[in-house]
């Protein structure tokens, strides 16, 4: 129970009028019309009104109290987190010579109508080299590979992957530069031999060798429908593409690799022709953050003096991989001092700096009266006269930046030769600021765990305190294993525009892993060994019929109850509190029934079937009425289908 806030004066508006017409009467006795139509009675009833405002801004002052004790336990508002994705540049034509987009090329979303553009700025550069067909091999799986360049320039071309297509076999194509982080298109003349597969969905898997392994790429566009017409591949090569020798041939290399079919596709029965294969780079692929960048900002001119504070022209600052630094004049020369969390451990002659992201303020070190009468400095001061320069900062952050695929598409800063800008993936990892009323929440909790971990609640809170990029964390023991404490994260993604949520946006990057991991173990009880992982995600499938209510809009329906499957069975924004699916809680066939039922426009459900299936996709399993779940599962929708009769 909490303890009860003291009420320093309970007197409402009624309480302080009676009062006065009490004093009037002792006071003044010849007053004797204490009417309200008396213009006295007026004057008491309006400075009645006034004092009550006043009583009610004095019993705020618990609020003040508590507050400035938080800022002395060092309570600080978390600051906002910047949703992150990648931009893909795509060039005008292909190009001679290298194209480079510059780190700090700003992107934005389209305007809108009383809205302000959501802003991201590249955070590395990235070079779009040209490149060429150079070599092709074709590689059948257990045997030597075939160098089939030289059979290009002959009319009747090559079999693509030999004369019997089989799982394992590969055709690499060979470039002749490499193109990390680069889109390159494949202009293929094939002929129509590809029999069996699926044109729209063939069993093909492009990968880039990066000099010790092949890496997936993704493909953008397909016009040769399985090799099957002549037509472009435009593949998107990772980050860590490079040069390499195969068959002899010194290239950069990607192939196309024949995997087992899965669900409705069909393998092929025929090895495609291909009689001319072009290659050439047509864009480029680089990280963004939903921040603006500023840089060599004067924040004012040192007065010499302890606790000296300068404030930021732009705010909140949002927190970067690496921690920010100022420069502070001395003579012809830039001093940089470095950013900590406090001035505890700093001595008198460390140039240190704190920085509040919320408010945007540098502050420098405090000197602190020391019990025998002495002055003791934490952290050195900036000299008198000396100018005080931030280096770079970022300002921005948010959930506003959690934009969908392709709605990056305006071009701020601009770049010659670049027709066209897209984000191909959902922004995520945007995260609004604290507000006051968590950190208040936060503030005993801090006490109680004195920033060490004992129990699973303990856990819990040192990583949503100091993480706010994460969803949920559930911690647990492993009874086989005594000692180990799981960690499981879930970071904070945004759903695609369809209300669906991306299974490979639910793993955790491997930096925040790292960091989450090291900030444990510096807390956790000596002889616990904590294991930072991912949940585990069983996948649910639901076909459902429904009845339409009269004059409803089928098509809406059908859209509005897929959606409303799919945000009931989300793991981080579903379940009964719209807080995520709880860990462990079995997916039942009757809750399915409630979600639709509640949908607006629907009459009744008639029929609703709940099947297990692969969170990366595949055939479901058998149908079921209900789906267990391990106590480190989540539930995870995989395609839901809502047929919808009038």
């Amino acid at each position: 129970m909490s303890l009860p806030a003291p009420n320093l004066d309970d007197r409402r508006f009624q309480d302080l009028v009676d009062d006065a017409k009490r004093l009037v009467q002792r006071r003044c006795p010849e007053w004797t019309d204490h009417n309200v139509s008396d213009p006295g009675v007026t004057l008491i009833e309006t400075f009645a009104y006034m004092v009550d405002q006043l009583l009610y801004r004095v019993n705020q002052v618990p609020d003040r109290n508590y507050v400035k004790f938080l800022e002395l336990i060092g309570v600080r508002l978390l600051p906002p987190r910047a949703a992150r994705c990648s931009i893909t540049f795509w060039l005008s034509a292909p190009q001679p010579e290298a194209v480079t987009i510059p780190a700090g090329t700003e992107v934005a979303t389209a305007r809108v109508e009383g809205e302000e553009p959501t802003v991201f700025t590249t955070t590395e550069g990235r070079t779009i080299p040209p490149c060429s067909l150079n070599a092709v091999v074709v590689h059948p799986n257990g045997e030597p590979p075939i160098d089939e360049t030289d059979n290009l320039v002959r009319s009747d071309g090559f079999l693509a992957f030999g004369d019997t297509p089989t799982i394992g076999n590969a055709l690499n194509v060979g470039l002749s530069a490499a193109i990390p982080g680069c889109a390159v298109a494949l202009r293929l003349d094939c002929q129509v031999e590809g029999i069996g597969v699926t044109p729209d969905d063939p069993p093909l898997h492009w990968q880039a060798f990066n000099g010790t392994e092949w890496v997936h790429c993704d493909v953008d566009r397909d016009e040769t429908l399985g090799m099957n017409q002549p037509g472009d591949l435009i593949i998107h090569v990772p980050d860590d593409h490079s040069m390499a020798v195969i068959a002899q041939r010194h290239a950069g290399w990607i192939r196309a690799m024949l995997v087992p079919p899965y669900g409705d596709q069909e393998p092929y029965s025929v090895s495609p022709r291909i009689r001319s294969i072009e290659a050439f780079t047509v864009g480029g692929t680089t990280g963004a953050v939903h921040a603006r960048v500023f840089t060599d900002e004067t924040v004012g001119t040192s007065e010499g003096l302890p606790a000296q504070r300068f404030r930021l022209a732009h705010r909140p600052v949002v927190p970067d991989d690496e921690r920010a630094a100022i420069e502070v004049a001395t003579g012809s020369d830039w001093e940089t001092w470095t950013e900590v969390d406090s001035f505890a451990g700093s001595s008198p002659i460390d140039r240190h700096f704190v920085l509040d992201h919320i408010a945007g303020e540098v502050q420098f070190g405090p000197a602190v009266r020391q019990p025998d009468g002495g002055i003791l400095q934490h952290g050195a001061v900036p000299p008198s006269g000396a100018v005080v320069r931030v280096g770079t900062y970022r300002s921005g952050g948010g959930r506003s930046g959690n934009v969908a695929a392709g709605a990056l598409t305006v071009l701020k800063t601009s770049i010659p030769l670049i027709r066209a800008v897209t984000n191909r993936r959902a922004a995520a990892g945007g995260v609004d600021g604290e507000t006051m009323e968590n950190a208040k929440t936060r503030g005993p909790a801090l006490l109680r765990t004195r920033n060490r971990a004992v129990t699973a609640e303990d856990y819990e809170h040192l990583v949503r305190e100091s993480f706010n990029g994460v969803a949920r964390v559930r911690v647990t023991e492993d009874p086989h294993d005594i000692g180990v404490v799981r960690v499981l994260i879930v970071p904070d993604v945004a759903d695609e525009s369809s209300g669906e949520l991306r299974f490979d946006a639910l793993e955790p990057s491997h930096d925040l892993m790292a960091e989450i991991q090291d900030h444990l173990d510096e807390r956790r009880c000596v002889g616990a060994r904590v294991v930072v992982q991912k949940p585990r995600y069983s996948g649910v499938k639901i076909v459902a019929k429904i009845k339409a209510a009269t004059h409803a809009d089928s098509q809406r329906l059908r859209v509005e109850a897929t959606h409303a499957l799919h945000r009931h069975f989300h793991p981080i924004r579903g379940g009964r509190d719209g807080l995520g699916w709880e860990f462990g809680r079995p997916v039942h066939i009757g809750e399915v029934y409630a979600v639709l039922q509640a949908v607006p426009g629907v009459e009744f459900v008639e029929d609703s079937r709940l099947f297990p299936i692969n969170p990366w996709g595949g055939d479901p399993g058998e149908q079921q009425q209900r789906i267990e779940l391990s106590e480190q599962a989540l539930v995870f929708s995989v395609d839901h289908q809502v047929v919808v009769e009038q």
